[in-house]
């Protein structure tokens, strides 16, 4: 109920302000709580544009309820389950809009990830490792987990035309060009990119065939091989590639455009409320 009377809140909050600037403030917690306060900010957005539809916004999805709808496809799936309660919790939440046949369907996916200080670290002259005589920490596998939600939307959404979901990466584990730091004493201290020891994105673009990051791939791809069309739904992986943070307007842009071609791909669907 508190999310719910907070996602209300930042809800009434961006309409009264007609933008981001009445939420995101000085003192509003980093990465992963921006994601969530963008998302609440982008679904009054669609609802503005799309006054005819139906939008719902929800932070969590049950196991129970992605086997129920792999069970849908074949008896087969969606069989296992140890812990009754188990469920997924995406940063930045889930939005749904009714169809024409009362069926909520995915319209957009948030997740947001922060893995790797060494900008901030290198700025102070701050030195880590186990005996703090490092410049550079090793990158961790942390960020790994995020393959889980990924694979379960993906399992929820196995019936569907598009995948929605958007990854928003910062920190220096997820450098896309080399930055080049100055210290407090004024010495500089170059970061290169392609570092082993500290980039992760090779990592998680398993989650996306290996396509292009900062490229909505919502639409779904379908391949052929060996005689048969397989459907790849491939997460749309998003990363500052520098030293910059996420503005939140950005990320809501990023967030509308997927959310246009989910509802693009279901048009039919909705169909009678849009043309009423």
């Amino acid at each position: 109920m508190k999310g719910k009377q907070q996602s209300d809140r930042l809800t009434m909050q961006q309409k009264a302000t007609d933008g981001v600037i009445g939420i995101f403030d000085e003192n509003a917690q980093r990465h992963d709580k921006e994601v969530y306060n963008t998302s609440i900010v982008t679904m009054a957005r669609l609802e503005k544009e799309f006054p005819m539809l139906k939008f719902r916004y929800r932070s969590e999805l049950s196991k129970q309820e992605i086997n129920e709808a792999l069970q849908k496809i074949d008896k087969s799936l969606g069989q296992t389950l140890f812990v009754s309660n188990a469920r997924i919790k995406p940063d930045g939440g889930i939005i749904e809009v009714k169809d024409d046949y009362d069926n909520w369907r995915v319209v957009v996916v948030s997740e947001a990830k922060y893995q790797g200080k060494d900008i901030e670290n290198i700025r102070l002259g701050k030195l880590v490792g186990k005996n703090n005589d490092q410049v550079l920490m090793a990158a961790g596998n942390a960020i790994e987990r995020a393959h889980k939600n990924i694979c379960e939307i993906a399992n929820f959404m196995l019936t569907e035309p598009y995948f929605p979901y958007i990854l928003f990466l910062e920190g220096s584990n997820f450098l896309t060009q080399n930055i080049t730091i100055i210290r407090l004493d004024g010495s500089t201290y170059t970061i290169a990119y392609d570092d082993g020891t500290l980039n992760r994105l090779d990592r998680l673009t398993a989650a996306n065939y290996g396509m292009p990051i900062n490229t909505n791939l919502c639409e779904n791809k379908f391949v052929s091989a060996n005689g048969l069309t397989i459907m790849l739904q491939a997460a749309s992986i998003y990363t500052q590639g520098n030293s910059e943070h996420w503005k939140a307007e950005d990320m809501i842009e990023i967030m509308l455009d997927v959310a246009r071609t989910s509802l693009r791909m279901i048009g039919k669907d909705l169909f009678h409320q849009l043309t009423k």
